[in-house]
Formats: C-alpha cells, structure tokens, sequence
C-alpha cells in the first residue's frame, strides 16, 4: 500500500477521500475525528494509531476490517459486534467504514501509549502495527464472505452473550446474541438486527457489563452501533 503520513487533520477520513485504491493515510492527530453516528472522538497527539485506507469493495467489509484489525493487533483482541476491539473485557480501538461507490474508506483508531479511564491500550509502536495492518485489509478484502464470518466468529466478544441493541428512537431489543448471517446483521433471540447500538448486559441481573459502554472521546472510531458499515 501507498502510505501517506501528515502531522496533523481535520479527519482522516475526510483527507483519504480522493485517495487512489490501496493509499493509506495517517496522521499523529485529529481536530474533528469521528466514528459512526458521528460521535467524536479525541486523544492526545501521537498516542494512537489514526490511518484510513482505501480500498476496494466488499460485501462484509465492517466484518473483514474488524478481523484484519484484531489480527494485526493482537491474539488476545476480540471483536464486538460489527468490529470494536476489545482487550480483556476493555475497548481498545473501533472501525469506521464508507462506502463510496466501488470502494470503500476504512477507519481504524487504536489506543497504543493511552487509553481513557475503563480503556485499554497496545504499549506498541505505530508503525509495525501499520505494517500488520495492512497486510491483514490486504488478505481479507480479498477473501470470500463465508471465510470472514467463519473467524469473525472465532474472535467475536459479542455472540453468546446477552445483549441490549438501540434501536434509535428510543427503540431497542433484549436477548441473546446468537449468530451473524451471511450479511453480517447480528442475531438477537431470534431476530434479525442490521443496524443498532450494541450494549453487552450481565446475564444475571441484565445490567451493563463492565467495559462495554465506552463511548466518544478517547475511543478509536467509536463504531459502538453497527451494522452494514456503509452506515
């Protein structure tokens, strides 16, 4: 890939827009970082790994960046429904994907020398993770959906757990996670959620898991809800 680095955006994804396929932006800081739904997202300068890529398109891309993300990462990282990163039950990073046209913009913020207060973090340098990461969008955009989902699965925190999905407008839905179909929408006992706000709950009493509910500033592309990822 095609790696081009500024000290300082407004967004990364805004700056990779006009990119060619298989460019890589990154910078050591954004002033208007977001995630999806546009929540903000703020970290000190150079603590974190901020690069949007380009690439081209694919069916299950929220699914594909989130595991080319977790393998790059770490062994120990898991995916929270579509593609959040969490270390040991903390949220380490999250994925922004959009569409745009026959290609796709894939943000990725990873949390690597701080991390905010119930946050993980990496401890590892910025540039061999990039290096990882790359390689990992490179294999899995050009892998068939069935093998995306078979290791989704593998490395997913959210799926035999019980969850609350927000709906939006003051909707939401309770149950088991049980499955992602070949789309990649999450199962909730029984029914078919494509687009939502996932909160893991404790099975025992239904409140909210410890570590689940880190949102906006500090979290990496915070892509709490999910779905098709060209949200």
């Amino acid at each position: 890939m095609n790696i081009l680095r500024l000290p300082s955006v407004t967004s990364t994804q805004d700056e990779a827009r006009d990119l060619p396929l298989w460019s890589v932006l990154v910078s050591d800081h954004q002033s208007a970082g977001r995630g999806r739904l546009d929540r903000r997202w703020v970290a000190p300068p150079g603590t974190a790994l901020l690069a949007s890529f380009v690439l081209p398109g694919h069916p299950l891309a929220p699914l594909a960046a989130g595991v080319a993300a977790a393998e790059a990462c770490s062994p120990r990282v898991r995916l929270k429904w579509p593609n959040d990163l969490y270390l040991e039950e903390r949220k380490l990073g999250g994925i922004l994907v959009e569409s745009h046209g026959q290609r796709c913009i894939v943000g990725v913020g990873v949390n690597l020398t701080w991390a905010p207060p119930g946050a993980a973090m990496l401890n590892l340098e910025r540039d061999p993770l990039l290096e990882r990461l790359c390689k990992r969008l490179e294999v899995w955009f050009a892998s068939p959906p069935e093998a995306v989902l078979q290791v989704w699965r593998k490395l997913s925190h959210t799926l035999g757990r019980q969850v609350r999905v927000e709906l939006g407008d003051g909707r939401s839905e309770q149950g088991l996670a049980e499955d992602v179909d070949g789309d990649g929408a999450l199962i909730v006992s029984g029914r078919r959620i494509s687009v939502g706000d996932v909160i893991h709950l404790r099975e025992t009493d239904g409140e909210t898991a410890p570590g689940t509910q880190a949102r906006d500033e500090g979290q990496p592309w915070d892509d709490d809800a999910a779905g098709d990822g060209r949200r």
